[in-house]
């Protein structure tokens, strides 16, 4: 298959021409090769191959999932692929592997999905974009290579923007799929806590505030990926109420007439770029325009303890984390391998008190009990995603070793202000590259709904999908494809 047809497709194309037999799964992994082969060297956004094991796995059989001969791609760190480095961005975890496929990973395979590789990650997850020491280049924006493509999902968002897969395992601690899917023009849903398995080796990561899904360049994608891996696993801790309809049937149908909140005022504080604020704006006009009743309101809470509970949450999962590294591998942690502010954020971590990490949870609780007052009030909360344009390179430099871990925090979450509630309240969260700035770089709009409810937005997201689409714009890099 040309690649100059390939990545016109999304994932559901592509595998309507498997079924059709107007294609192969084996020409389709050779096509997103070669992508890589043309596009790794300037993006960084692939960190390992396992071609080979793709094609034997086609040979063996693929299930006949909705998603059958597509090629795919998986983040290192959370899931794990068996016998696949999860090298989590880190010197540390360099060469760590599983024995077996984790329950996402099963779900993924039973889909169809064919994976060809792994992408990068920021040291343990800890970053909003994606430039870890361990794999050497930062990963970098194909609308942009001087900027980042977010993190900490960077590598796979610069990889599926440049269509070398339609769409790609993401995880989220705190707006890692939605920030690089506003950074690189991508349907990024951050799904309702407890909707996505984490087993068998994990039970609430981040003390519940992560998830795992995916990034795609379509709706129609993102929904029916959804309905293939959501649900409980055996022996979970928890799981959100399934929907009474596949969101891939749902989201064909509009949104009833909805009451949509925005805002383009952090609770923070933190000032928002005027090409954000634009975006905003051209936004609420075109739900106004689509029938919905657009109020400026936002949910009330204690920004500095928010924060505070943040830091604490983050750095005792790092403390943990990378005990659990050092002790896997019988490796000791050091400043030798791992980077400067995750090893403050690792110290802070392992200073803390028990009580401290239970306060900071009980904030949240209650952070999450004022934001659902909010809800009751409306059905989607609309704010832009970031508060700037995707920041070049470098910028959020982890190897600074003058900065503390309440500093890097806030750094963090300073770029990235409105990501990092929803992962505390657990809501769905969904990113839409609806914005574009005066230079042609993606602004993705942050769209948030009541816990459990994913249907109404998909719903919304696929009516504006419908109303300014964005799947036909190409990023400049792919003037390095060769011909074929």
């Amino acid at each position: 298959m040309k690649k100059s047809e390939y990545v016109n497709y999304d994932g559901i194309g592509l595998a309507e021409l498997v079924k059709n037999k107007e294609v192969t799964p084996e020409e389709l992994v050779q096509t997103s090769l070669s992508l890589i082969e043309d596009l790794n060297p300037t993006l960084h956004a692939v960190a390992s191959l396992i071609g080979d094991q793709a094609m034997e796995e086609i040979k063996q059989g693929l299930p006949k999932g909705p998603f059958e001969g597509v090629p795919f791609l998986i983040k290192e760190i959370v899931l794990h692929a068996k016998g696949v480095p999860v090298n989590m961005g880190s010197r540390l975890a360099e060469g760590m592997t599983f024995p077996v496929d984790s329950e996402l990973m099963v779900r993924f395979r039973k889909a169809g999905l064919v994976t060809v590789g792994t992408t990068p990650t920021p040291e343990f997850g800890y970053n909003a974009t994606t430039e870890a020491t361990f794999y050497g280049e930062p990963a970098k924006n194909p609308w942009d290579t001087s900027r980042s493509p977010g993190g900490s999902s960077g590598g796979l968002s610069s990889a599926v923007a440049a269509g070398i897969t339609p769409l790609a395992h993401a995880n989220d601690g705190g707006g890692s799929i939605r920030i690089p899917a506003s950074c690189t023009g991508l349907v990024g849903l951050k799904p309702t806590r407890g909707r996505i398995p984490f087993g068998p080796f994990n039970s609430e990561p981040l003390n519940g505030i992560a998830i795992e899904f995916a990034l795609s360049r379509t709706v129609r994608d993102t929904a029916t990926l959804l309905d293939a891996v959501a649900g409980p696993d055996v022996g979970c801790y928890g799981w959100a109420e399934p929907p009474k309809t596949p969101y891939a049937q749902a989201m064909k149908t509009a949104p009833k007439p909805l009451k949509i909140a925005w805002t383009g005022k952090p609770a923070s504080g933190v000032p928002v770029d005027d090409e954000c604020l634009r975006a905003l704006h051209e936004t609420v006009s075109l739900l106004e325009d689509l029938g919905h009743t657009v109020v400026e309101a936002a949910p009330q809470y204690d920004a500095e303890s928010f924060s505070q509970a943040t830091v604490r949450i983050w750095t005792a999962n790092i403390h943990h984390m990378i005990n659990g590294v050092a002790a896997a591998l019988d490796r000791k942690p050091s400043e030798q391998n791992i980077e400067a502010a995750i090893w403050q954020c690792y110290k802070h971590g392992g200073e803390m008190r028990a009580s401290e990490l239970l306060e900071a949870i009980d904030t949240n609780a209650a952070v999450s009990r004022q934001v659902g007052q909010f809800f009751t009030d409306y059905d989607v909360l609309l704010s832009p995603t970031l508060a700037t344009l995707p920041t070049p390179l470098g910028l959020l430099n982890s190897n600074n070793p003058s900065i503390d871990a309440v500093e890097w925090t806030e750094q963090i979450f300073t770029y990235a202000p409105f990501t990092n509630l929803f992962n505390a309240t657990g809501q769905p969260s969904i990113s839409l590259p609806i914005g574009w700035s005066h230079e042609g770089l993606p602004i993705g709009m942050q769209f948030t709904g009541r816990f459990a409810d994913e249907t109404t937005l998909l719903q919304l997201a696929a009516q504006l999908e419908q109303a300014k689409p964005w799947k036909e714009k190409k990023p400049p890099v792919h003037k390095l494809l060769t011909i074929s």
